[in-house]
């Protein structure tokens, strides 16, 4: 899983980039020679359709989406287990939700041939399907995350339930950075 989330935050990292780069060339084409790309935005809205679903699945891999755990730390620790189990089955379930609201938008885009209602008049069905693609790698990740907490359940594992699937305690958040804060001052001298 952890090879699957770092392609899909190289991913995300490549073409949020490379959108970055096209916007400031927008930008500087239009103010100093009266000149458009054309489209930007219509680029914009397809690489965050597909970089959305691929930073889904890294936050939910790495456990970095947002819980409202102010209580959760206080629960016994079999309890937080089970809420953690809740909340990898509820993702889960998102994701083959959206899933399959995108596999009927790119029905109905194949089917009534849809075009954007732009100036480059994009086929649909090409943004849709690497949208299609996101989304179905973020429904089977979330399916490898869930699944392994259901075995870990079923292996009356709790205390991995407890680290594994639960939100990062705040000295593990406090540890994390001072880590960090420590690799970049290294690099920096």
């Amino acid at each position: 899983m952890n090879h699957v989330t770092r392609i899909s935050g190289v991913i995300f990292g490549t073409i949020m980039i490379a959108l970055s780069v096209t916007i400031v060339a927008e930008i500087l084409l239009r103010k100093f020679f009266s000149v458009s790309l054309g489209g930007v935005d219509e680029l914009g809205g397809y690489a965050v359709a597909v970089v959305a679903p691929l930073a889904f699945l890294v936050a939910a891999a790495d456990s970095a989406h947002i819980r409202i755990n102010l209580l959760h730390a206080r629960l016994p620790m079999r309890l937080r287990a089970v809420l953690n189990l809740a909340a990898a089955l509820a993702l889960a379930l998102l994701a083959l939700f959206l899933f399959y609201f995108t596999v009927q938008t790119v029905r109905e885009t194949l089917e009534y041939r849809s075009i954007a209602q732009t100036p480059w008049a994009t086929p649909l069905i090409y943004p849709q399907a690497l949208w299609l693609v996101a989304m179905g790698v973020f429904a089977l990740g979330m399916l490898v995350i869930a699944g392994g907490a259901v075995g870990a359940l079923a292996r009356g594992e709790w205390r991995t339930l407890d680290l594994r699937y639960g939100p990062e305690s705040v000295s593990d958040e406090v540890l994390a950075e001072l880590e960090d804060l420590k690799k970049r001052q290294e690099a920096a001298s």
